[in-house]
């Protein structure tokens, strides 16, 4: 994350948690339907970079209710969607993703089986 001028990285941080999860620029009618505590992310930990000044590594995390089950696409537009182009932000890049067990069993995988797929590599 390397934020504005101005813009503190803890800010930075949860700005991109909230952007990514549950945040918008917008009032939504249905925000008073539910808690979006329960869905927002969270910037849990901002480093900075060493050697690098006003460029910090912050550490998110989502919880998994927010992930449609065994979709990569939905997973992918939630984390990275629109969050790229914030405002708040000079520069961010996606160094790492951990993907917790809990939902990589969602995914059933090749509907062929694995050597069908491999197959189809060679």
């Amino acid at each position: 994350v390397s934020p504005q001028p101005g813009v503190p990285p803890e800010e930075a941080g949860a700005a991109v948690a909230a952007e990514s999860s549950t945040g918008t620029w917008t009032t939504v009618w249905t925000d008073g339907l539910t808690s979006l505590d329960r869905y927002k992310g969270r910037c849990y930990h901002i480093e900075p970079v060493p050697g690098d000044e006003n460029q910090y590594i912050a550490y998110v995390a989502y919880p998994l209710d927010l992930f449609e089950e065994g979709s990569v696409t939905n997973m992918f537009t939630s984390i990275v969607g629109n969050v790229f182009g914030f405002k708040a932000l000079r520069a961010l890049r996606l160094e790492d993703l951990r993907i917790p067990v809990a939902y990589v069993k969602t995914f059933q995988g090749p509907p062929h089986g694995i050597q069908v797929e491999r197959d189809k590599l060679n």
